[in-house]
């Protein structure tokens, strides 16, 4: 996939409470060590027809995919009930008839928000639990790429389960 060296921007430090044995966390503002960057996703531009997103989503085999502006500017997120309503509502099933509109078409307003790319790791977590992926933009709200909920729940599962077993070898 891609190979960025994620401890670099890792200064995420855990400790173990004495007490009752819970993880207290004290997180870094930024989300950056967790980001796969625009290179590394696969999105589609708001100019494709649906059939070549439902093309591109299928080569793929995602479930939902971002939506980028050819200036680069993040526009939303399109799944695969996006496209299935849209051929219920237009009574059209034929990948030939779905060269007639564009992605643009059938996007959701509001439907997997981006977060900026100086957001804070709760604000990441409220939207993971929610979302397979999350859009990450710039201060001008361009694309730089997405955080999934897999990577977080290995950063976590890394970092928490070391602690944890660092406090077991000091017992």
């Amino acid at each position: 996939m891609h190979n960025i060296d994620r401890d670099v921007f890792n200064e995420n430090k855990y400790s173990v409470k004495d007490n009752d044995n819970m993880i207290n966390k004290t997180e870094r503002k930024s989300i950056v060590f967790l980001l796969t960057v625009k290179a590394y996703v696969a999105y589609l531009d708001d100019r494709c027809t649906l059939r070549q997103g439902i093309e591109k989503m299928r080569y793929h085999g995602y479930t939902a995919m971002p939506v980028v502006s050819q200036d680069g500017t993040y526009i939303g997120t399109v799944s695969e009930g996006d496209f299935l309503w849209h051929m219920i509502d237009s009574g059209m099933y034929a990948m030939k008839s779905q060269e007639d509109y564009l992605i643009t078409d059938i996007l959701r307003n509001g439907w997997n928000p981006a977060v900026k790319i100086d957001a804070t790791m709760d604000e990441l977590l409220l939207r993971v639990m929610e979302q397979n992926f999350v859009p990450v933009v710039d201060d001008r709200d361009k694309f730089v790429g997405i955080i999934t909920r897999k990577d977080i729940i290995k950063h976590y599962r890394m970092n928490i389960g070391s602690a944890a077993l660092n406090k077991l070898d000091r017992s």
